[in-house]
């Protein structure tokens, strides 16, 4: 008998009709790898974008997410081997003054636009908002909740260093953010 219990209450009581097959499927998956691919740059890490998104669907769910919540969407533009692209992630989830600003005022999509091994990932999606990679990686753009394009941002200029500044991705953030309600 199989017993499914919540905080202590009884909700069923079942046979258990394959005990083998339940457990040799059980012990099947111990051993079964991982569902998550290899980096597609091993040796940069773990992969930043998502290189089988649809940009285009991402943007849709972001927009609709931003609708609901009364944000902006920012649409990070970039590739798995750039370093920019990954220097530009790390102070977005590791500064917290940015990763407060981008939590509170924005969805943030990754968008993949790797043109090297194979075809060219989200060229539609860049077309579509003016070809910003044409400022080079990682480049953001700023849509409103109903997906009116607000600018365009070569990260270049939130630059400092061997890194980007803090200082200048929150003026960056709060100079695009959506208007107080």
């Amino acid at each position: 008998m199989r017993r499914e219990t919540i905080g202590g209450i009884l909700l069923a009581e079942t046979p258990m009709r394959f005990p083998l097959a339940s457990a040799l499927v059980g012990l099947s998956l111990l051993g079964a790898p991982s569902l998550r691919a290899d980096p597609e740059y091993p040796k940069m890490g773990p992969d930043i974008y998502d290189t089988h998104a649809d940009g285009g669907a991402q943007i849709s769910a972001a927009l609709a997410r931003a609708a609901a919540e009364h944000k902006r969407v920012i649409l990070d533009f970039g590739a798995n081997w750039c370093i920019w692209c990954r220097r530009l992630h790390a102070t977005f989830e590791g500064d917290p003054a940015v990763s407060s600003a981008l939590a509170r005022d924005f969805v943030v999509v990754m968008v993949d636009v790797n043109t090297r091994n194979g075809p060219k990932r989200n060229a539609g999606v860049n077309e579509r908002y003016g070809n910003p990679v044409q400022h080079g990686l990682p480049v953001l753009v700023v849509l409103d909740s109903d997906g009116r394009q607000l600018t365009t941002k070569d990260s270049g200029e939130l630059e400092e260093g061997a890194g980007h500044s803090p200082a200048k991705i929150t003026a960056f953030l709060a100079s695009w953010a959506p208007p107080a309600r």
